[in-house]
């Protein structure tokens, strides 16, 4: 399948999370994204380097100034299931915006087409490193990494495209 561009209309899907009592939850994307601006991003895996030192963080720095620039909802999407992203979510107590959603069987990632097959290193179904503009479904902007990659997918990338 090729990759989610430009002017395409975000797949809908089911991904998971726990809520403030530890319970497992689901939501449909299209509900977060519906009539809103949104920024989704994807991580290759939870508490890997890039992803927890350079990615998340600056999507947790420069949540207010996303906010202000007009975005309602920041979703980071990880192959992982919802526990780890829980934990993960965790190790950042200043974030008050990014919600950490699982898509653990990269499900959501391959209706994308933003899936990436690191099995011969061991690590399994994984997710490219991306970020995405979504305007009521419609993605305005698609930054997709090239495997291995951290140039195009930062909050300061999204930044200057709004």
């Amino acid at each position: 399948m090729a990759p989610i561009a430009v002017g395409d209309v975000i797949p809908d899907g089911v991904l998971s999370y726990l809520d403030d009592d530890n319970k497992l939850q689901t939501v449909s994307i299209h509900s977060l994204a519906a009539g809103k601006k949104v920024i989704v991003f994807g991580v290759p895996g939870a508490f890997t380097p890039t992803c927890s030192l350079k990615h998340v963080p600056g999507f947790i720095e420069k949540a207010e100034e996303l906010k202000a620039k007009g975005v309602d909802e920041i979703i980071c999407i990880s192959v992982n299931d919802p526990y780890v992203m829980n934990a993960w979510a965790k190790t950042y107590p200043e974030n008050k915006h990014v919600k950490f959603l699982a898509d653990g069987s990269a499900k959501y990632n391959q209706a994308l087409g933003l899936e990436l097959d690191l099995t011969e290193k061991g690590l399994g179904k994984r997710s490219r490193r991306y970020a995405l503009l979504v305007e009521d479904l419609k993605v305005k902007l698609s930054n997709v990494e090239n495997a291995g990659e951290f140039t195009v997918s930062s909050a300061e990338d999204i930044i200057k495209a709004l």
